[in-house]
């Protein structure tokens, strides 16, 4: 395991409210905190080497009614990788932007507004569609999305007919 990644995580457990942390692989740690902290601790861990934010996503627990954030930071100087997770309330989905840390986090904001319905405060361009242009049904990424009536409601129901076959002599 890495050391430096130890005292990190070590530190971050001293200043901030962390609910769990998990070291998946020798160069990665996995750290649950507290919605309050989490801005603080990507200012944080960027001090610390975590130059590069490579992703922010979103997990739907819906029968929990929560949604967790989770933010991938990289630290290139020792090859090492932090998950930064929260939980937000499924119902009022908001949280603050990372783009005073890491401004390139308005455009992975901008994607999970736009799968997810979070909303991320301070971020003028969150709002702007990236991939679903018109839409207007709940965010396709959430568990009570119902894709195949989305598709129903869409596209006229037809018939197909097969005009290729994958076995020999079961074609016209």
């Amino acid at each position: 395991m890495n050391k430096m990644m130890i005292d990190i995580v070590k530190d971050l457990e001293a200043k901030y409210e962390v609910l769990g942390t998990d070291f998946p692989k020798d160069n990665q740690a996995s750290v649950d905190l507290n919605s309050r902290d989490v801005i603080s601790v990507l200012a944080y861990v960027k001090s610390k080497g975590f130059r590069q934010l490579s992703m922010i996503t979103c997990v739907d627990w819906i029968d929990s009614g929560k949604f967790q954030l989770v933010y991938l930071v990289f630290n290139w100087d020792i090859g090492v990788r932090m998950q930064i997770r929260t939980l937000l309330d499924r119902k009022n989905p908001k949280f603050t932007t990372a783009t005073n840390i890491y401004p390139g986090a308005k455009y992975y904001e901008r994607d999970v507004h736009e799968f997810f319905g979070v909303e991320f405060e301070g971020n003028p361009d969150s709002f702007k569609h990236l991939f679903l242009e018109n839409w207007k049904e709940i965010p396709p990424m959430r568990k009570d999305f119902d894709p195949q009536a989305y598709s129903d409601k869409m596209y006229p129901a037809r018939k197909y007919k097969a005009d290729f076959s994958t076995k020999e002599g079961d074609g016209e």
